[in-house]
């Protein structure tokens, strides 16, 4: 079953302008993109050529963290934030593969994911998938939509992912409540995943890729290690806690010999007890 927030119509698109999800599907390979983004990809890629394996390692982040919450922790339902542009396998591909009755809750703020969304994006028969067009910096937009509110059972856990999106917040502080704000809503047992972006392992070509982002209108911020463990505190860290996401429980399906400096950022899952 597919909804989709009437949100989405009132949501101005605005094509003269880079924007994360966009750049992201071009560095990807994608087409859905416009002059803005694929200029912001192609001087970033200048940059730091290292950007393709970097954008690479978080998507398979994303698949092993999806496939590590519906097998082995038996997470059933999920809301993603900050969805992206639809590159398969997508999160209900992967987790109604292991239970076609799991439900996802998909959330972004640029139209052109919402559009897609409704075409690509459609989930089993048994399932459910639902699109929310919200900026995460207004989390309660979110967690009071009744596509959230109809879609997910709040007694039972939840796969809270927040893959690749919070560098967009530019305050730390203002980055935590967003995630805390969320999180709160969700039961005992839930999980947050996510992948935040730092600049410890290469930090003089991500410094020029941070201007150029911000040059065409896109904020990049990135993290320290402790700042990025702070987003998971008071919540048990699953093994192997916080490291660089091509270091996540790797399965061999990453690209073999990636080095650590081709990798701005770290990953972790982490259960509310």
């Amino acid at each position: 079953m597919e909804r989709r927030s009437e949100a989405a119509r009132g949501v101005d698109l605005r094509t003269d302008q880079a924007h994360g999800a966009r750049i992201y599907d071009y560095i990807l390979g994608g087409k859905d993109n416009f002059a803005a983004d694929r200029e912001a990809g192609e001087n970033s890629l200048r940059i730091w050529p290292a950007l393709r394996v970097h954008m690479h390692a978080n998507r398979s982040f994303m698949h092993r963290v999806a496939r590590f919450l519906a097998t082995e922790c038996g997470i059933r339902q999920f809301l993603d934030i900050g969805t992206g542009l639809p590159t398969s396998p997508n999160l209900h591909e992967i987790v109604q593969s292991v239970d076609s009755t799991a439900r996802v809750v998909y959330t972004d703020n640029d139209p052109l994911v919402l559009a897609h969304a409704r075409a690509l994006m459609v989930g089993t028969a048994q399932g459910r998938t639902a699109y929310i067009a919200a900026d995460m910096r207004d989390p309660q937009t979110i967690i009071s939509a009744p596509e959230f509110l109809q879609t997910l059972d709040l007694n039972q856990p939840v796969g809270l992912l927040l893959i690749a999106i919070v560098h967009f917040i530019e305050d730390d502080t203002e980055a935590l409540r967003v995630v805390r704000q969320v999180l709160d809503v969700l039961p005992t047992g839930s999980y947050l995943a996510m992948s935040i972006a730092t600049d410890e392992f290469d930090p003089i070509p991500l410094a020029e890729v941070q201007r150029e982002y911000n040059r065409l209108g896109e904020t990049l911020i990135f993290r320290d290690r402790a700042t990025a463990l702070e987003f998971f505190d008071g919540l048990e860290l699953v093994e192997p806690g916080l490291v660089q996401v091509h270091k996540w429980r790797p399965d061999g399906s990453e690209a073999p010999g990636i080095a650590d400096k081709d990798i701005a950022m770290y990953g972790a899952v982490a259960r509310k007890a």
